[in-house]
């Protein structure tokens, strides 16, 4: 088909060239008056400028100079910057700016070449205040007077394009020195030459007047948003000991990469993707290990997405540590209830892959474990701050062909022979035990009774023999506890997480740490390493039941001057009782070797559950509450007034060469503050329950009770 020409007359084209050229005559005598009065136009600007600056930011500008020296390009010279009443913020011998112009028609000041020679910017803290307050001050100011919804896509968009439009094509900075001062502890300085030449970054910073120096380097290219560096360091790791002083951490790597790929909407979302990179980055931060840990290399592909309510790191990014890969989810939902969510997902990889990409340092016990096989992992996380109590959490680790080779550091399989265990108080080893029958107070399973053993696996641990070392709902109320508290109050181990801990483990309280002891459990547990009835003859060998009291053999003699295998029923809840806090053992004690009131009510709470679970008959007499008394021989170290322990005394002339435990009310445990105990003098029988409470009253605690019992029976 053939398609017909469009003639257009010659009138409409004379009429559209005469448009053009007036309008381009009007564009001339504009650009020509406009050039005639660019200087007076630019004193008006900067004197707003300094006049804005010094309202709303309470800063007094001064500028020596300021005058064009081509068509767009503004020289400046002896430029100083002091906030009210601070010490000077900065000082510029010679600052020259160039725009582009066509940006510049629709708005947009972009930078095509910057200039800068001789000059500072000096950070100052000084006790609490700094010369940048007035940073902070606007902020406030601004987020006060925006009470409308932010819309964070457009906020991000022009976030971003505002930092690129200010990063010029062309740079030549000269003697420019970024001071940090903080008089409380340390003294930072950069000395930096800089030059961007065609999109080419290249740098030299002279740190601390020679200490090392530093180079950043790169291609940036704003106008496509793609940005590129590396950071390293002169014949040595790229660090700063001021995080040291500061921080009480150290930190540094090789180098360090990141790169801005792209940025732009995704539909109502805005999407930034880039990727950041680290080579034998080395920390050490007392809270996560005791040890220096080097991340040997470490990558993130990320893709960043900010909606209207949220940013996400989106699954679709990818974690690599040495030649392993996993996918992070984490996502923060803002408003009245904040959203945390988080999600990994390491697909089906090899094993040993997985090892050798951990940190060295990381895992002392494992260095040197091979293995084959593969692995692969997957965690849910939420948090809706609103509905703690609803907290979502699973984590699993599976198997595939897995088999351990060599044992690296620590032998795993230790514990099925005889071996020798230090207990250790406030870091400090306080002796040695052989858990095995040259100990004279080893005790095997078979040879302890089942009312100690079934007391403390219905109050540690109720699931023991079918869990494989980790109880998810347990994990589950202990964040939604902590959370609510705010604080460490709850934890989520199993009898396997404890044995490892001690057995395994340095004591320190480290992240590091907990992480070993979980990736331990998982192979003990999942490879069968140790039987579970093993692990239960050894826990109950170490457990510490009392100040110097280790293992059931130690305690039933100690407490009863008993066998372990003699053990009644109220003799094992008692002791089960007291795991949680050991040491305030005796405080539980009547002056005639009684237990005080306050504690029949726990006797009923564990009885009963055991008793529907057929581990003891049912009791209604409280289960062996009135039998248990403390053996005649410490008897005469409980003061008369069992309001009051008497904390001097020692049983050092004792029949079994063991002292007593001796502690304040102050230290009454968990159960103690829920069962009762309070700071009066207890009577000799259990007092009947108060009957000026309400029926209202009288049904609610009976409803908590039971939510109580439930929650135990359910591995709580």
């Amino acid at each position: 088909m053939r398609i017909p020409k469009i003639k257009i007359p010659k009138k409409y084209l004379k009429i559209g060239a005469w448009v053009l050229g007036v309008f381009l005559i009007i564009c001339i005598a504009l650009g020509a008056v406009a050039y005639s009065k660019r200087e007076a136009l630019l004193k008006k600007m900067v004197a707003k400028a300094i006049s804005k600056a010094n309202k709303d930011y309470g800063l007094d500008v001064k500028i020596g100079s300021a005058g064009f020296t081509g068509m767009s390009t503004v020289k400046m010279t002896n430029i100083s910057v002091v906030p009210k009443d601070r010490d000077t913020l900065s000082n510029i011998s010679e600052l020259s700016v160039g725009v582009k112009l066509f940006p510049l028609i629709f708005g947009n000041v972009k930078l095509a070449q910057v200039e800068l020679s001789d000059g500072f910017v000096n950070v100052v803290f000084r006790d609490s205040t700094s010369n940048i307050d007035f940073i902070l001050k606007r902020k406030k100011k601004d987020s006060t007077e925006n009470t409308g919804k932010a819309n964070l896509p457009e906020i991000a968009n022009n976030l971003l394009n505002q930092v690129l439009y200010k990063i010029p094509d062309d740079m030549d900075m000269k003697n420019m020195v970024f001071r940090f001062n903080d008089h409380d502890t340390a003294k930072l300085s950069f000395a930096t030459t800089a030059t961007i030449d065609d999109g080419d970054l290249k740098s030299t910073i002279n740190v601390n007047e020679g200490e090392s120096t530093w180079h950043v380097d790169g291609l940036v290219e704003p106008g496509r948003k793609q940005l590129s560096f590396m950071a390293y360091a002169d014949g040595k790791k790229l660090e700063l000991p001021y995080l040291n002083n500061k921080l009480h951490a150290k930190l540094s790597f090789d180098t360090l990469q990141t790169e801005l790929k792209d940025a732009g909407y995704s539909g109502d979302d805005y999407k930034i993707s880039g990727s950041w990179s680290v080579k034998n980055m080395l920390i050490n931060q007392a809270r996560i290990a005791s040890n220096d840990i080097i991340v040997q290399s470490a990558k993130l592909d990320a893709d960043v997405l900010v909606g209207s309510n949220y940013v996400a790191l989106d699954s679709s990014s990818t974690a690599y540590l040495k030649n392993a890969e996993i996918h992070p989810y984490i996502k923060y939902t803002l408003g009245k209830n904040k959203i945390y969510e988080l999600k990994i997902n390491a697909d089906e990889q090899d094993a040993q892959a997985i090892l050798d990409g951990f940190p060295q340092g990381l895992f002392e016990s494992l260095d040197g474990l091979k293995v084959q096989g593969k692995v692969k992992y997957n965690l849910n996380f939420y948090l809706d701050t609103k509905i703690p109590d609803s907290v979502r959490f699973s984590s699993t680790l599976t198997p595939v062909n897995f088999k351990i080779l060599q044992w690296g550091k620590t032998n795993l399989q230790k514990i099925n022979s005889p071996f020798v265990y230090t207990p250790y108080e406030y870091g400090k080893p306080m002796r040695d035990i052989t858990i095995g029958p040259e100990n004279p107070n080893f005790t095997p399973l078979n040879a302890i009774s089942k009312n100690f053993i079934n007391a403390v696996l219905t109050a540690e641990d109720p699931s023991f023999y079918t869990h494989n070392g980790f109880v998810e709902e347990s994990i589950r109320k202990s964040i939604a506890v902590n959370f609510k508290e705010k604080k460490f109050k709850r934890g989520g181990s199993t009898i396997s997480m404890q044995l490892v801990k001690n057995i395994y483990l340095s004591r320190q309280k480290t992240l590091a740490r907990k992480a070993e002891e979980i990736l331990i459990v998982w192979l003990i547990e999942h490879n069968h390493l140790v039987s579970k009835q093993r692990m239960l003859e050894v826990y109950f060998n170490i457990m510490e039941l009392g100040r110097n009291i280790y293992g059931i053999g130690e305690a039933s003699r100690y407490y009863f001057g008993k066998q372990p295998a003699d053990l009644t029923i109220g003799d094992g809840l008692f002791l089960a009782s007291i795991v949680p806090k050991p040491k305030a053992s005796m405080y539980k004690f009547m002056a005639d070797g009684s237990l005080k009131p306050f504690m029949f009510n726990y006797f009923r709470f564990m009885g009963n559950i055991m008793a529907r679970r057929g581990l003891t008959p049912g009791d209604t007499s409280g289960y062996g509450f009135y039998n248990v008394r403390l053996r005649e021989g410490l008897r005469q170290y409980l003061a008369p007034d069992t309001a009051v322990i008497d904390t001097t005394a020692f049983d050092d002339d004792d029949e079994d060469g063991m002292a007593p435990v001796i502690m304040q009310d102050k230290n009454k445990n968990l159960f103690d503050r829920i069962f009762g105990g309070a700071n009066k003098k207890d009577s000799a029988i259990v007092k009947p329950a108060d009957t000026t409470k309400s029926k209202k009253q009288l049904r609610q605690e009976r409803r908590e009770q039971r939510r109580r019992e439930r929650e135990l029976e359910n591995g709580g």
